[in-house]
């Protein structure tokens, strides 16, 4: 359980590695772009040196936007592990206790429990595992 929680920290913190691969390429260009715009510049022609340099820059500035949102995104996504939950119910038919514990390593429906009831002293038997679901809060625009 803490291993899979760990992998899927580590998952959801990751950035895609093709999108990587893009951003890295557009900045590449961009660098190059912005080269190429001041060698252009130097040879006197100053019109498309500009051009060139706009296109550089513009292609900078969104590559890095991307990138950022991108890191931003993956550290805000969280996977919630929902909490699973044991049913305990005691075997006599004149007891109706019923116990809702964690789920511990082991449990199984019709597994029966070594301690007995509290109330009766009876047997008691796992009779049902289940996820615990949570509601998600219902948001009204004013």
């Amino acid at each position: 359980m803490t291993q899979n929680k760990t992998q899927t920290a580590s998952q959801s913190n990751k950035i895609s590695t093709y999108l990587t691969f893009i951003v890295l390429v557009v900045m590449v260009l961009a660098l190059i772009a912005l080269f190429v715009a001041f060698d252009t510049f130097l040879l006197g022609d100053q019109i498309t040196a500009i051009i060139l340099a706009a296109i550089g820059l513009i292609a900078m500035t969104m590559s890095m936007f991307l990138l950022y949102q991108s890191r931003k995104q993956a550290a805000a996504v969280k996977i919630e592990v929902p909490k699973v939950m044991t049913t305990i119910e005691c075997q006599s038919k004149g007891c109706a206790n019923k116990t809702i514990r964690e789920f511990q390593r082991g449990d199984y429906i019709f597994k029966e429990i070594d301690a007995p009831c509290g109330k009766c002293g009876a047997k008691q038997m796992v009779t049902a595992i289940y996820k615990e679901v949570k509601e998600k809060e219902k948001t009204y625009n004013v």
